[in-house]
């Protein structure tokens, strides 16, 4: 019932499903022991009783496996009950036990099984189960007239939940009796038909009834002359396996398994196939785990109960992997959140979600980062790039593709000198030994007269060598080499935070705390990526603490800033907010000072106090 509600409620398997129900041994072979007149014909003669358990006129013909229309297969347990309700099975004359055995081709849900006996119920009888193909059997249930005297086991009727029961015993009717047998009776009534503890009791891959003494009809002759001698076979009308395709609540529809090939039955249309059409992300047989991109979270059943559909979650792979697995560790570690791991990231990525480039490698922002291409390779120059302190070679920002330059090296590939420097080579480049610049590759002083020319006709007007001093790069001071760590280079006029009118009356619209992390030569512009770690004061633009790069307006021919912005060091910074571009301008009205405590609480109690 429980399994059949589901279905009601969800047909379309938005929600917890199951698929349609039947006969399971429909299309498939039932086995037995024997079958009457499988060598040689045999009379029979069957017995019946009327409402006050008289002996009728008997019922007498012949059994013969060589004549279809005196022929008595296991077949006909499985053909349309409602279409042929008068076909049966018959066992043979000299055999005093008898099994019946359905073996099918994959796990299946069994819900009750129904047997309609034309001969009269067996005294004896076992109904068992194997969940592993056949290996290993469990019971079901005992069936006996007295279960102690047989079994040595309690009665049902006696003791509720006891696996023996004398209710099917009885040998009246003599024909036409059924033998019930519902999976989740007590004591295994279950809520969830999706729960471990059903499908411990309603999986099965092989059914197996054994009877184990047949008893003949004991009607009230008309004479004691007349009465009918003990049943020689037994005989069986129909034999209905409910139950339905296996797929933990996520299907609604089966096909059949590999290789199987439904047998036809007499008035059969309905088959009952293994192999589930798996909704809710999930995959397999039996939809018993999640499918390959959906392992961002711990594979469940749906829940019958809620209707709960406990559907699988996409790992997020930004579009680099094919597939994911779901790990326990970084589960817990996300909070019960994310445990997908993304499994061969393609397209020059890496990490649990692809959501970097490799090494050698760095993002292209023009392109999303899903794109194929969204990983361009990194193009340092051999020469003027820095090798990575802990690593084989020479590799990019991952996120700028700027590369790391040996000392006095500048531009995004490391190709040229800083002005001021000369002699670009295996080590870097040299200073200048010039009050000005010099030419870069003969160091040759320029005179004071042409030096300007030289300038603005063959040097960009600003050159930066990246000085990354975040943990992810880690250069050492001799690494991280730039003409912003040589004061001695830069003509920079110390700032004194002085009168507070004159703080106030420049009107700046920014003043933060922040740590310098590189500076980068773009061509026809400056950046300095920076680390703000205190937001004293914004107006338009929205600044949050973290990474922002400000803006420097004027540079030296010495390539430095005015004021001096090292990298590594912490700074207070007050400038002017571009709200046309959102840019964070430093120039020289700017004030910059190497960030302590005291000047930072002086600053904020000027902007209190007298900026108001």
């Amino acid at each position: 019932a429980g399994l059949g509600g589901v279905v009601e409620a969800s047909s379309p398997c938005e929600k917890a499903c199951n698929p349609r129900m039947g006969n399971l041994a429909h299309g498939r072979v039932l086995r037995t022991d024997t079958s009457c007149g499988h060598d040689a014909a045999e009379p029979f003669c069957t017995y019946t009783e009327d409402a006050q358990r008289h002996c009728q006129r008997p019922t007498c013909s012949r059994c013969s496996r060589a004549h279809a229309g005196l022929a008595h297969p296991p077949a006909a347990m499985a053909d349309s009950p409602f279409r042929l309700p008068r076909t049966w099975w018959q066992a043979a004359q000299d055999a005093p036990r008898e099994t019946i055995r359905l073996d099918l081709e994959a796990t299946f849900y069994f819900t009750h099984l129904i047997m309609v006996f034309k001969s009269p119920r067996p005294a004896a009888m076992v109904l068992e189960r194997s969940q592993d193909f056949g290996e290993t059997w469990k019971p079901y249930k005992y069936f006996a007239a007295n279960c102690s005297a047989t079994f040595g086991l309690e009665d049902d009727v006696r003791q509720r939940g006891a696996i023996c029961t004398s209710r099917y015993s009885s040998p009246f009717p003599c024909t036409g009796g059924e033998v019930i047998f519902r999976a989740l009776s007590p004591p295994y009534a279950a809520e969830d038909p999706y729960s471990m503890e059903a499908q411990a009791q309603l999986k099965i891959t092989n059914l197996r009834v054994q009877l184990l003494e047949r008893q003949g009809c004991p009607c009230l002759p008309a004479s004691p002359a007349l009465q009918p001698p003990p049943s020689l076979h037994f005989a069986i009308y129909d034999f209905i396996v409910k139950g339905s395709c296996f797929c933990n609540g996520h299907a609604d529809h089966c096909i059949p398994v590999a290789g199987f090939k439904p047998v036809k039955g007499a008035g059969v249309f309905h088959v009952v196939h293994g192999k589930c059409m798996c909704k809710h992300n999930t995959a397999g047989s039996h939809c018993q785990h999640c499918a390959p991109l959906y392992n961002d979270q711990p594979w469940q059943a749906a829940d019958s109960k809620t209707g709960a559909p406990k559907e699988c979650q996409s790992c997020k792979c930004n579009g680099h992997a094919d597939t994911c697995h779901f790990d326990m560790d970084a589960w817990l570690a996300s909070g019960n959140r994310s445990g997908g791991i993304c499994d061969n990231c393609q397209h020059n990525t890496e990490g649990q979600h692809c959501q970097r480039c490799k090494l050698g490698f760095y993002r292209d922002l023009r392109k999303p980062f899903s794109a194929p291409d969204a990983c361009k390779p990194c193009s340092c120059h051999p020469l003027g790039s820095a090798v990575l302190p802990l690593g084989p070679g020479t590799f990019c920002d991952p996120s700028t593709g700027d590369c790391p330059c040996k000392p006095g090296v500048a531009g995004p590939r490391c190709d040229h000198c800083l002005p001021g420097y000369w002699g670009f080579g295996a080590y870097g480049c040299r200073p200048c030994d010039c009050a000005r610049s010099c030419d870069p590759h003969t160091g040759d002083c320029h005179s004071s007269s042409s030096s300007d020319v030289t300038w603005h006709n063959e040097a960009p007007p600003f050159q930066a060598v990246l000085n990354e001093s975040e943990p992810t790069w880690g250069w050492e001071d001799e690494q991280g080499f730039s003409a912003l760590r040589h004061s001695g280079k830069c003509e920079c006029k110390e700032q004194v935070l002085g009168n507070p009118k004159v703080f106030c009356g420049m009107k700046y619209t920014y003043v933060i705390k922040t740590k310098i992390l590189s500076a980068h030569d773009k061509g026809s512009h400056a950046e300095v990526n920076v680390k703000i770690k205190k937001v004293l004061k914004s107006t338009k633009l929205k600044i949050l603490r973290g990474k922002r790069t400000l803006y420097p307006e004027s540079w030296t021919n010495r390539g430095c800033t005015c004021p001096i912005l090292n990298p590594g060091l912490e700074y207070l910074v007050a400038g002017h907010e571009d709200i046309r571009t959102g840019r964070l301008v430093v120039n020289m009205k700017s004030f910059v000072h190497q960030w302590k405590s005291a000047l930072g609480r002086k600053v904020l109690e000027i902007l209190k106090r007298d900026c108001n």
